[in-house]
C-alpha cells in the first residue's frame, strides 16, 4: 500500500480539528500522530473497490455459536461455515469476541485479548480467509472490569479521564434511554463513591469521548482488528456516544463526526472498508447516518423485522406495503442491511409512526403466545414502554392455532425470501438459519431475555440434523442457500438496482419489481393462508413467464399463488 496520501492526511486532520476546539492545538496533536501513524503502517494487499453486489450476504454469528469439545470455537466455526454455509457468509459478522463480562460480549473487558474459549487473533484471521470479516467496535462503554475503569477507581491515568462521570445534578431530564436501569451507577474509588454514566446497565460503564486517550485506544483497537482480517466495522450503539446537559444525549453532532472520522481512518487502510451503524431508533434518526454520504456505508434496516413479523403473523401486509411504498432514496455507495432476526430482540422504537397502538399490542400478544418475552425502556417521566420483542424467529413463524407447525415452514420461507428481494444487503442470523426454537433453558439460567434467541449448538448435533432430509434445520438452511445462489445470478437484485412496490397497500400480497429492462424481476409474495389468483399480464404485457426460484420453470399467465407462496418471475 502506498503511504497515506496528502488528501487523506488533510481529511483526518480536519476531522480531528473539528473534534477538539480549534485553540486546543496540543489536544489536537496528541491523538493525531498515532492515528496517522497506524493508518500509514498497515498494508492492504487484499483491498479492492467492490464493496457489495447481488451475491453479497452477511452471516451474523457469535464466535461460539458452533462448538466442538476440545477445540477453540473460532476454529470450529470456520470449518462449519466452509463445509455447510457456502455460498452464504460472503461477509461473516462475528459478534463481540473480546474478553467480556456480560451482555453477550458487549461489556468488553479488554481491547487486547479474545475470550479464551474462542481462540486467539490468529484464529480470527483464519476465519477471514476467502471472505470478508465484520467485527464490532463497542464505542459507548466498556465493562466495569476494563482497565480504564479500574484505573478510574484508583484515580490513575489514563482511565481517570476515560470514564464518563459528569455532574449527576446537571440537566439530564431530556436523556433518551434504551433501558429501564439507572442512568448513573455509584462507583467506589479511592476518593469515595463517584456516580458514573451507565447507559446500558451497571456493568457497562460509558467512556468519555472528550478524552484523547479514548480516541487513541479505539484507534489502536481498530488497527489491531484490521491487521487480523477485519474490513467491515459495526459501530455498536454509536448514537449514544456523546452526552451534553440539556440535550437528548443521542445523535449528537459529535456522534456523527465520530462516524466520519472512523470511516476516514478505515478507508485509509482498506479502500474497500465498510462502516455499518447500529442505531435501533425511529427510521429518520437511523437514516441520518447514511444521508450525508460520508458517514456510514450501511445502516441496519430496523423497521423491517417488526413490520415483517406483524405482516406474517396477522396475514395482512398492508402496513408493510405502505412502508415499502416510501422506500428511502440514499446517496450513492450507501445501502441498508436487511434482516429479520439478530442477536438482539426485535426492536420496537422503529415502529414509531408506522403502527397503531392496538396493532402493536396484538403483535406483542401474538409473540407472547409463541413463547416470546417483551423488554422495556424507561422514559424521562419514569414511565416504561415496550422496547423489543425477545423470541426466536423460527418460534415467531409458528401458527396461532391448534397446530403451531401448520404453514410454519412456508411462513419462514416467505419472510426470508422477502428480505432477500429488497434493495440492500441481506443478513442472516445463524440460529435463524438453523431453525432454533426459543432457548428457554439458557434464559432460565441467565435471566437475560435476549438469551431466548442466542442458542449455542454442538456441531455434531447440527450436522446430524442437516443429514436428515426431513428436519426443519435442513429445510431452513437449504431454503436460504438455494435462494442466495439464484440471487447471485440476477443483476436485478444488485443492492443499488431499481426498486418499485406494485402492491400499493394491499392486504394479502406484496409484489416488488427489481431492476429494469430485460433484467427485471418481479418478486410476488402471498401473505395469506388462502390461494390467490394473479394475472401476470397486470405486471407486464407478457404472455410467457418463468420462475427463477424453480429453475426457470414456465409459469402460466394466470398464476394461482399457494398459501404463503413466493415467486421470482421474469418474462421468458
Amino acid at each position: 500500500m502506498e503511504p497515506l496520501g496528502r488528501e487523506q492526511q488533510e481529511r483526518i486532520a480536519e476531522l480531528l480539528k473539528r473534534w477538539k476546539p480549534l485553540d486546543d492545538r496540543e489536544g489536537i496533536q496528541s491523538p493525531m500522530s498515532p492515528l496517522l501513524q497506524f493508518a500509514q503502517t498497515i498494508t492492504d494487499a487484499r483491498a479492492n473497490n467492490t464493496r457489495w453486489d447481488q451475491a453479497t450476504s452477511v452471516l451474523i454469528t457469535y464466535g461460539d455459536s458452533i462448538q466442538r469439545s476440545g477445540e477453540h470455537c473460532l476454529i470450529t466455526l470456520t470449518g462449519f461455515i466452509n463445509q455447510h454455509l457456502m455460498p452464504l457468509g460472503t461477509v461473516v459478522h462475528v459478534l463481540p469476541f473480546l474478553q467480556a463480562t456480560s451482555d453477550g460480549g458487549f461489556a468488553v473487558a479488554s481491547h487486547e485479548k479474545l475470550q479464551e474459549h474462542l481462540g486467539d487473533w490468529e484464529a480470527l484471521e483464519c476465519l477471514s480467509a476467502g471472505r470478508t470479516l465484520m467485527a464490532d467496535l463497542v464505542l459507548n462503554h466498556v465493562s466495569a472490569a476494563h482497565p480504564w475503569v479500574q484505573q478510574f477507581r484508583q484515580r490513575q491515568e489514563p482511565g481517570l479521564h476515560c470514564v464518563l462521570a459528569p455532574d449527576p445534578d446537571a440537566d439530564w431530564s431530556q436523556v433518551v434511554r434504551p433501558r429501564s436501569s439507572a442512568l448513573f451507577t455509584p462507583l467506589q474509588t479511592q476518593d469515595g463513591l463517584v456516580p458514573v454514566w451507565t447507559t446500558f446497565g451497571p456493568d457497562q460503564v460509558d467512556v468519555d469521548w472528550s478524552s484523547p486517550a479514548v480516541l487513541e485506544g479505539y484507534a489502536s483497537l481498530l488497527a489491531r482488528m484490521v491487521r487480523h482480517g477485519v474490513s467491515w466495522l459495526r459501530l455498536d450503539a454509536v448514537g449514544y456516544v456523546w452526552k451534553e446537559p440539556g440535550s437528548s444525549c443521542i445523535h449528537h453532532p459529535r456522534a456523527h463526526l465520530l462516524v466520519k472520522l472512523l470511516r476516514t481512518l478505515l478507508e485509509s487502510i482498506r479502500s474497500d472498508g465498510v462502516v455499518v451503524t447500529e442505531t435501533n431508533v425511529p427510521e429518520d434518526e437511523n437514516l441520518s447516518y447514511l444521508r450525508p454520504g460520508d458517514e456510514a456505508h450501511i445502516a441496519y434496516n430496523f423497521p423491517l423485522p417488526p413490520l415483517l413479523l406483524e405482516a406474517v403473523q396477522r396475514e395482512r401486509p398492508d402496513l408493510l406495503n405502505r412502508w415499502l411504498n416510501r422506500w428511502p432514496s440514499l446517496p450513492n455507495q450507501t445501502t441498508l442491511l436487511n434482516f429479520s432476526a439478530s442477536h438482539d430482540g426485535i426492536g420496537l422504537r422503529p415502529l414509531e409512526g408506522l403502527m397503531e397502538n392496538d396493532r402493536l399490542e396484538q403483535l406483542l400478544e401474538g409473540c407472547e403466545r409463541r413463547g416470546g418475552l417483551i423488554s422495556h425502556r424507561r422514559l424521562s417521566d419514569g414511565a416504561e414502554r415496550p422496547y423489543e420483542i425477545n423470541i426466536s424467529w423460527w418460534a415467531a413463524m409458528a401458527g396461532g392455532g391448534r397446530d403451531p407447525s401448520l404453514h410454519q415452514r412456508e411462513r419462514y420461507r416467505l419472510s426470508q425470501l422477502l428480505v432477500i428481494a429488497l434493495p440492500g444487503v441481506p443478513a442472516f442470523y445463524l440460529p435463524t438459519l438453523l431453525a432454533s426454537a426459543n432457548d428457554e433453558a439458557s434464559f432460565r439460567r441467565s435471566g437475560q431475555r435476549r438469551d431466548l434467541n442466542r442458542e449455542r449448538f454442538d456441531v455434531e448435533m447440527v450436522e446430524r440434523r442437516l443429514e436428515d432430509p426431513y428436519s426443519d434445520t435442513q429445510f431452513t438452511l437449504q431454503t436460504i442457500r438455494e435462494a442466495m445462489a439464484v440471487r447471485a445470478t440476477l443483476p436485478a437484485f444488485d443492492p443499488q438496482a431499481a426498486f418499485e412496490t406494485l402492491s400499493g397497500s394491499m392486504a394479502d400480497r406484496v409484489i416488488l419489481k427489481r431492476g429494469s429492462g430485460a433484467n427485471s424481476v418481479w418478486a410476488v409474495h402471498n401473505f395469506s393462508a388462502n390461494r390467490i389468483n394473479l394475472d401476470l399480464r397486470s405486471l407486464a404485457n407478457q404472455e410467457h413467464w418463468c420462475d427463477r426460484l424453480q429453475d426457470s420453470a414456465p409459469v402460466a399467465a394466470q398464476l394461482t399463488l399457494a398459501p404463503f407462496a413466493v415467486h421470482w418471475l421474469q418474462p421468458c
